[in-house]
């Protein structure tokens, strides 16, 4: 630790300098024979199971199909397969022959595609609307042996909307899935022998990162939901398969504890729940373990990094804090002037540009890639405060912040603000322009079922909690919030359109 908003929690071990991910992801010493994967069906059961040396066999003869269809070291290879058992075999299947994954979600449009796969210009496109390899077709070769590769060569491009709304490449080297092991001793705890749940779809990095590659390399046992995803369908799900961890964005516990039922038996397994994606409301992380009498561990982070900041196990959840760095982590929160804050002053979350988890650059975009770094930091757009134990305060978005009376305000804080008026089961804010330059806040509420809501009575219960130029002067009721495929709200879609002014 260091003067001002500035942290370092200890130190990982250097990356080794040839290094393959999907090596390291399966190096675990582990039983061939034990479980190492497990896709199922709410309705069908089981539709995948394998063990360890099945997964590894699978995975080989993945990189030998690529390598016989002239997939070169460094080539793209773009996985359009959706939630089916292949997606991670050709995941890993493609870092091993040495290529660069690329996964897109089965949620974009033929046009975005398209649009995503010209300026990739991959080797090779598996699945989807312009396949040139299909599933069946990378179990027909001969195993492969791993293509070494060095710790700084590409592994992973994925593509984020982020702030802007249009899909930004994201590349990232071999040894950021060694960065991970952060996050196993900061976050979720994993150990060999954990059966790990994830809710997210198989193409989200949250899916391949906690739920396939951490649990793979240190000899876990992957469960992935290949059919739907109503939130009943999770403690079903729990009960039958016992995780001893659950993960999934913060919308996924939400509507569990909204829709779900007999939580405290379905979720009996677990050591703990683990969420990031979104920032987590301190009443849904409350809720949680007041139902299932278990922690849910959430952690701060973005596709550029993967997660950094969390609670765990040894850092329990506290009000008001985002997490801890991770061990081995260097961050920052720096002022407008580029230094960093005295402690507890807000500024932009930033981590320092040695983290072997952080990108190599974004795709095709030189410039987009200097503007996120300003001397020895990589900027990463969150307003955040810092105590000097390192605890991190979350305060929105840079790019989110609205303006009110003249004042900038993050509708984080006006959103954890309503979350707590009864009757509120849902919400999200923005600021809303009523005539040339003038903007007021808005607020988007879905109400608790059966609940009267009476924008007076939830002004009024604001009162107390925010000043007056924080306060919406625009109320609307909707069924439903705007949210992307991995249940992160997009502020920017929400509409007055379809919604009831009250």
């Amino acid at each position: 630790m260091t003067g001002g908003s500035v942290y370092r929690s200890g130190r990982l071990r250097t990356c080794p300098d040839r290094f393959n991910a999907a090596a390291y992801c399966l190096s675990a010493d582990v039983d061939p024979a034990a479980e190492a994967f497990l896709a199922v069906d709410p309705e069908r059961g089981v539709v995948a199971r394998w063990t360890f040396a099945d997964l590894k066999d699978r995975v080989l003869r993945a990189a030998g199909a690529f390598r016989a269809a002239s997939v070169a070291p460094g080539d793209r290879v773009v996985l359009c397969l959706g939630d089916v058992p292949a997606f991670p075999v050709a995941y890993f299947g493609a870092i091993a022959a040495g290529s660069v994954a690329t996964p897109l979600s089965s949620q974009l449009s033929e046009e975005e595609t398209a649009r995503i796969i010209a300026s990739v210009a991959p080797r090779a496109v598996v699945g989807g609307a312009f396949a040139t390899m299909t599933a069946e077709d990378l179990m027909a070769g001969a195993p492969s042996e791993i293509v070494p590769r060095a710790a700084d060569d590409p592994a992973l491009l994925v593509f984020t909307s982020g702030s802007s709304g249009r899909p930004k490449g994201v590349l990232h080297a071999q040894r950021a899935f060694w960065a991970r092991q952060s996050m196993h001793r900061g976050w979720h705890d994993i150990r060999a022998g954990d059966r790990v749940m994830h809710a997210g779809a198989f193409n989200w990095t949250f899916t391949l990162g906690v739920g396939l590659a951490d649990t793979w390399s240190v000899g876990g046992t992957a469960i992935l939901n290949a059919g739907r995803r109503d939130p009943e369908v999770w403690p079903m799900l729990a009960r039958a398969f016992e995780p001893t961890i659950f993960a999934g964005a913060p919308a996924v516990f939400r509507r569990i504890l909204k829709y779900g039922t007999d939580l405290d038996a379905g979720f009996q397994s677990l050591r703990h729940a683990v969420t990031a994606g979104e920032a987590l409301s301190p009443v849904i992380g409350e809720a949680w373990r007041a139902a299932t009498g278990k922690p849910l561990l959430e952690a701060l982070g973005m596709s550029e990094v993967s997660t950094f900041v969390s609670t765990a196990p040894d850092h329990l959840p506290e009000p008001g804090i985002a997490g801890w760095p991770q061990p081995g982590r260097h961050v920052a929160v720096l002022g407008e002037d580029a230094c960093p804050t005295p402690f507890g002053e807000a500024g932009v979350l930033a981590v320092h540009r040695t983290d072997p988890g952080l990108m190599l650059r974004y795709w095709q975009d030189a410039a987009a890639t200097e503007a996120a770094c300003v001397g020895y930091w990589f900027l990463t757009g969150d307003r955040v405060r810092m105590r000097a134990d390192g605890a991190i305060t979350y305060l929105g978005r840079v790019d989110d912040q609205m303006n009110a009376q003249g004042y900038r305000v993050d509708p984080s804080e006006v959103e954890a603000a309503l979350q707590g008026c009864c009757g509120v089961s849902e919400c999200g804010v923005r600021a809303l322009e009523v005539s040339d330059g003038l903007s007021v806040i808005g607020a988007w509420i879905v109400p608790e079922a059966g609940a009267a809501l009476d924008k007076h009575v939830i002004l009024d219960a604001l009162s107390s909690r925010l000043a007056d130029y924080k306060r919406p002067r625009e109320v609307f009721l909707t069924t439903e919030l705007p949210r992307t495929g991995n249940g992160k709200l997009v502020r920017r879609s929400l509409s007055v359109e379809g919604a009831r002014r009250i």
